[in-house]
Formats: structure tokens, C-alpha cells, sequence
């Protein structure tokens, strides 16, 4: 790691975490309320009830706000891997590149497209096209989302790809290994269903304040039952996906695993920390590491959600550094020594290719081909950036408390769908305690949702791409003064914009719901 501006990776992780964790606070409520408003008008349409369509039109109006404005945010995202990470566009360009293009042309094409119709189509357009154009909004954005999570997915867990040694990059040679990638369908359905959660916590939120200002009681209701009963059906889905997101972790991504439950020694029967306060700052060098102040843990569930089996082993980050001979781990040593030769491997091409050596270059080109160099040597390519295993460890106590707070608020809001759904169903939706967590409960799923973001990506790192590229090699060649010009640059602009939405849709919220004249 000679040689390497410290301050320029540090500050391009900024600038993309900032841009990234911005855009993440408009992307979920999207991908949520638009499913819901098209419930929402379809209702209206089978039962022609001018209260349906009030209610559509006004969380339509709270979406197009939402909308505008993380559209912004996300292609800002986007270019910045052209700016700040060009290493790492021309190392999986044919692969990273591909889903990102079709979400454009295709997925936020459709969406971008009918959202005019959804918007301006009143009136205009029969019932029954509008009601088409407000559900392919919601496919469509949803679409897009799948796009971007394929493209993260694979970033998570490579596959269906081999590398190419004469262009040094990756190459996509199976679309569908790619876009049916384990990491990639887990992803993107736990993302989504959380999503649905905090579109559904958002809507019961807004209602509580109209019912506790006894304002729009017929629209507040109909907006919690929809909310409660969207909330609880996905509650439950999140925590199926999040139990196989579990599983797909321990076998592509142990390290994270090992990170998310604090856990530096592997074992059998190994618990799950239901809730811990680490003790100290432990490293991975010292033989004493760290240990909880505070746990509360549930026997045997961690082995069980990782690998469907209570006394199965589930390696700890010092098992993952150090090796384990007796479950055959192999030690991050190890693994830099043999990405060590697969770089060797490539820095001999080139030399043999530049020399016009045929024979060496046709031999360490057909190297690259078999099966057993790339499982054996190329899989490690990446390790050969690092000379000291422990730097090979992300931060364990942020990604910890960053899983654990998601888990523990994920919990409250399925406390909240519960009750939401058993008080409208009583008719005792006036109850203050009630409105008062309903309330809360709105910046608790924008946490949770963040928090999740945090795990995935803290949680994976020093690695950019799992285990072919760190992150530290993928980032431009610009100045470090350039990029801490632009992020406090965006910090300004991306703030504002956030004001600017809360300020949008404060107003909006207290104009309220209306019936416009046919």
C-alpha cells in the first residue's frame, strides 16, 4: 500500500457516502408509496368513491415532491463513478456498466414516462389508463431499483464474469448468473420490503398528526388501515429476506457477518447478540480482542440463520484473519500470498506481450482460462494490495451498532403496524399514545434504513469489489483538494435541497387532502 494519497480515498469515500446516504433518504419513500397510491386509486376505481381519490391525489402530490428531488441526488451518484472511481469503471465496466444501462433505458424510461399521465392525466385520460399509468410508475421505479441493486450485488458477491488479461478487466460471460447473483436477489428484495416499511411508517405518521390536530379523520383513517395492513404484510417479509440475506453473508461475505454480530472467535453453537455494548477497541493483532460489556443473546440462532444448522461453526474475525486448520480456513496470509501469484501471474503477461514473447504470453494467457489458476490464485487477486492481514478487517463496533439498530427499530415499527391495524379495526384510533409512536416512528424508519445501508457497505469494506479490489485502488487519479471542494460543495446543495423538500412538504401537509372540482 506504498505510495497511496490516504487523504484523496478518504475523502472520495466521503463525498460517495454523503451523496449516497442523501439520495437513500427520497429512494425508499419512492419505492414504497408508489405501490400503494396505485392500491389506492384502484380502489377509487372499482368503487367510485370520491374519498379514494382525494386520498390518491394527496399522497401523489407528497410523491411527486419526494420524487423530484432524489432524482437529482441519484444521477450526481451516478457520475461519480466516472469522477472519482475511474480505476474501478474500467476494471468491471462491461459488468458494472450493463445493469446501470438498462435501468436507464428501460426501467426509469417507463417510470419517467407515464409519471407525466399519473400527474397531469386527470381528467384527461380514461380511468382505466390512468389507473395503468399509476401501477407502471410503481413497477417501474421499483424496476430501476433492481437494475442498481444487481449492479451492487455483484460488487458483493462476483460472478459470471472472467478477467481478461489482455485489457486487465473483468468481463461479463453469463447476464443471467449476474442477474440472478444470490447477493443481488437478496438485496433487492430485503431493500424493497424495508422500503414498503418506511412508506408505510411515513403514511401512518402524516395521518397520526391530522388525527391529533382532529383534522381529515375519514382520509387518516383509510390511510392507516391501507398503511398498517401494507406494514405488517412487509414487516414480515423484510425479516424472511434478512434471514436469507443472513445465510448468503456467512458463505460469500463471513467477514461482515463476523463484523455485524461482534463476534472475534468463531464457535458452534454460536448465539445471536439480540443486544451488546462492546467493551473496547480491540484489534485483530492483540490476543485479548474485544468483549461486551452488556450482551443479552439467543442460543444457537446465529449458527442456525447462517447455515440451517444450531451447532453449526460460525467463523469470527480473528478465525477469518488467523486461519482455522480444523474447519479449513484459510488465513488472509495465506490468501495474500496466492493473490500475490495471480498478480505476478499478470505483470508477466504484459511483460511477455511488450517483449513479443508468444509462447509465455499464450501460456499465462490459457492461465487465465483454467479453472484451477482462477480458483485457486485469481479468486485472491485482490489480497495482493495488502501486506499486513489485519487492514483486511472493516470496523467492527460501526457495523455492529449499525445492524443492531436497524434490527431493534425494524422490531418497533412492527410493534406500531400491529397496533395501527388492531385500533383501526376497533375504531379506537384516537388513542394518544398511539399517535404520539406513530409519530416518532416516521425518522425511526429513515434510520433504520440508512442503518441498513451502512451495514452492506461499512460492512464489506476495505473491499470495493469482494475480494478482487480494494478499495484504495479504485479511486481517480485527482487532486484530494479537488474532492473536498465538491463535497462540501454538494454537503451545501445536497442540504438544501433537503430543507427545500421538508419545507414543500411541511406546506403541502398543512394544506391537506382536497376534492378538486371535476
Amino acid at each position: 500500500m506504498e505510495n497511496i494519497d490516504i487523504q484523496l480515498i478518504d475523502w472520495s469515500r466521503a463525498q460517495f457516502a454523503l451523496t449516497a446516504m442523501y439520495h437513500w433518504l427520497f429512494v425508499p419513500l419512492t419505492l414504497g408509496i408508489t405501490f400503494m397510491i396505485a392500491i389506492m386509486e384502484t380502489i377509487y376505481v372499482k368503487t367510485g368513491n370520491p374519498e379514494w381519490k382525494k386520498i390518491t391525489k394527496f399522497w401523489m402530490k407528497v410523491f411527486g415532491i419526494n420524487f423530484a428531488i432524489g432524482v437529482a441526488t441519484g444521477l450526481i451518484l451516478e457520475f461519480e463513478f466516472g469522477t472519482n472511481w475511474s480505476n474501478y469503471s474500467w476494471f468491471v465496466g462491461d459488468i458494472f456498466g450493463a445493469p446501470l444501462a438498462i435501468e436507464g433505458i428501460m426501467a426509469f424510461f417507463m417510470e419517467s414516462t407515464f409519471i407525466a399521465v399519473m400527474f397531469f392525466g386527470w381528467n384527461k385520460v380514461s380511468k382505466g389508463f390512468h389507473l395503468a399509468s399509476s401501477w407502471l410508475v410503481a413497477i417501474g421505479g421499483n424496476l430501476s431499483a433492481l437494475w442498481i441493486l444487481v449492479a451492487n450485488g455483484w460488487m458483493q458477491n462476483p460472478v459470471g464474469m472472467r478477467f481478461n488479461p489482455d485489457t486487465a478487466r473483468n468481463e461479463m460471460i453469463n447476464f443471467w448468473d449476474v442477474l440472478f447473483n444470490p447477493a443481488a436477489i437478496n438485496k433487492f428484495l430485503h431493500t424493497i420490503f424495508s422500503s414498503f416499511i418506511l412508506s408505510a411508517a411515513f403514511i401512518i405518521g402524516i395521518s397520526a398528526i391530522y388525527l391529533i390536530r382532529n383534522r381529515e379523520r375519514i382520509f387518516a383513517r383509510k390511510s392507516i388501515l391501507l398503511g398498517s395492513i401494507f406494514g405488517v404484510l412487509f414487516t414480515v417479509m423484510t425479516i424472511a429476506t434478512g434471514d436469507e440475506s443472513a445465510r448468503e453473508v456467512a458463505n460469500s461475505q463471513p467477514m461482515k457477518l463476523a463484523a455485524m454480530e461482534g463476534l472475534y472467535y468463531g464457535t458452534s453453537e454460536a448465539p445471536l447478540v439480540a443486544f451488546g455494548i462492546l467493551k473496547d477497541a480491540g484489534t485483530t493483532e492483540t490476543p485479548h480482542l474485544k468483549e461486551f460489556m452488556i450482551e443479552l443473546k439467543i442460543p444457537n440462532l446465529l449458527s442456525y440463520m447462517a447455515f440451517l444448522k444450531k451447532d453449526a461453526f460460525v467463523p469470527g474475525v480473528h478465525d477469518l484473519v488467523h486461519g482455522n486448520d480444523e474447519h479449513q480456513i484459510m488465513s488472509y496470509s495465506e490468501r495474500i500470498a496466492r493473490g500475490n501469484i495471480a498478480r505476478q501471474a499478470l505483470e508477466d503477461f504484459k511483460i511477455a506481450k511488450k517483449t513479443k514473447n508468444v509462447v509465455l504470453e499464450e501460456e499465462l494467457r490459457a492461465k487465465f482460462q483454467d479453472p484451477d489458476f482462477i480458483n485457486d490464485y485469481f479468486k485472491h487477486f485482490g489480497y495482493s494490495y495488502f501486506k499486513n492481514p489485519h487492514a483486511i478487517v472493516p470496523n467492527v463496533p460501526l457495523t455492529f451498532y449499525s445492524f443492531h439498530t436497524m434490527v431493534g427499530i425494524g422490531f418497533v415499527l412492527m410493534l406500531i403496524f400491529v397496533w395501527a391495524l388492531w385500533l383501526s379495526l376497533k375504531d379506537k384510533l384516537q388513542n394518544k399514545w398511539f399517535l404520539r409512536l406513530a409519530i416518532i416512528g416516521m425518522p425511526m424508519a429513515y434510520i433504520a434504513s440508512e442503518a441498513g445501508w451502512m451495514v452492506a457497505e461499512f460492512g464489506r469494506q476495505p473491499w470495493v469489489i469482494q475480494d478482487l479490489m480494494p478499495t484504495h485502488t479504485a479511486i481517480s487519479n485527482i487532486s484530494s483538494g479537488m474532492v473536498i471542494t465538491t463535497f462540501w460543495l454538494f454537503a451545501i446543495a445536497f442540504t438544501g435541497l433537503l430543507i427545500a423538500e421538508i419545507k414543500i412538504m411541511t406546506k403541502q401537509i398543512k394544506i391537506g387532502p382536497k376534492i378538486e372540482e371535476e
